[in-house]
């Protein structure tokens, strides 16, 4: 799968989002910068197929198909649209995306999940209270659980705080098991990032 956005805006002169471009495949996880409080859920919006943009262009392995995009891309946490509120349990987010997924979402099962992912100590846990990368892992892999999702857009990972390079290693991880792998955060974690990856083909 490639998704491909190509000089997309949104707003009256581009207010709620600059022109952007950006691309992001099957085995690969692509950061896109997007600074303020608005812009990173509606290129979310946008990359995932839940938004169209007013200016621009946005296929999916070469055909502008919005229904294929919505129901094979999982946006992840973006503000205002589908992040968690702060006071649920991580539990309580389990049983809801099993029971998305059409699979059994009793305590049992939901516990079986969360030990899976190495979480079932965070199984009371408020979300707001998960380190940045817990709370990462736990929003992707619940998601990956629905048939037919092959991507994944992740908005605004570093607003949690911590270290960005440990959530960017998750991605990381979903890229190499064959998802296409968006990360939008702001030019702190872009540096950090870029910094990483300079590093490692310096190192090898």
């Amino acid at each position: 799968m490639r998704v491909i956005l190509t000089t997309v805006s949104k707003g009256p002169r581009d207010s709620s989002l600059p022109p952007t471009s950006v691309d992001f495949a099957s085995g690969a996880v692509t950061l896109a910068r997007a600074e303020t409080e608005r812009r990173p859920t509606v290129l979310g919006l946008i990359a995932s197929g839940r938004m169209r943009a007013d200016r621009g262009e946005v296929t999916i392995d070469g055909d502008s198909d919005y229904s294929a995009m919505r129901s094979r891309i999982a946006l992840i946490d973006a503000p205002g649209v589908c992040e968690p509120a702060d006071d649920v349990t991580a539990a309580q987010i389990a049983a809801e995306e099993l029971m998305f997924a059409g699979r059994s979402s009793g305590r049992g099962s939901v516990l079986r999940v969360l030990e899976n992912l190495n979480l079932s100590d965070a199984s009371g846990s408020a979300v707001a209270d998960l380190a940045p990368s817990r709370r990462v892992h736990l929003l992707t892999e619940l998601a990956i659980l629905r048939d037919g999702v092959e991507g994944l857009v992740v908005c605004s990972p570093d607003r949690h705080g911590g270290d960005p390079l440990e959530w960017w290693h998750l991605l990381e991880n979903l890229a190499r098991r064959g998802y296409a792998v968006l990360a939008i955060a702001g030019d702190a974690s872009a540096q950090a990032i870029r910094t990483l990856q300079r590093e490692g083909v310096s190192g090898a």
